[in-house]
């Protein structure tokens, strides 16, 4: 698979300009429906959660560890604590787990 860098870099570079341009172009009036407007503002979090939740199962040496942290990452989440304390019980429960199992 040998070829200019530059080439497959302009490619992507164009491709991604295409995706964000066309919509622009194509509806030039304001979006009125309730239902497309809701959709639109919550596919950028589906899409998210759709590629972080394997990630997060599959980036331990096992799926039981990373469900464990994830677990643990839920209840200090539920209970309104902050961001680095979250992922710092994610973390301790996922060493535990990993040492205990």
């Amino acid at each position: 698979m040998r070829g200019n860098v530059y080439i497959y870099i302009a490619v992507m570079a164009l491709v991604t300009y295409l995706i964000r341009m066309i919509p622009l172009v194509a509806w030039k009036k304001e979006i009125k429906s309730p239902f497309i407007k809701s959709f639109l503002y919550y596919v950028p979090y589906a899409c998210l959660a759709g590629m972080t939740f394997p990630a997060i199962l599959t980036s331990t040496s096992s799926v039981v560890s990373g469900a464990v942290g994830f677990g643990a990452a839920l209840i200090a989440a539920y209970k309104e604590k902050s961001l680095v304390t979250v992922a710092l019980v994610a973390c301790a429960a996922v060493f535990l787990a990993e040492r205990f199992i």
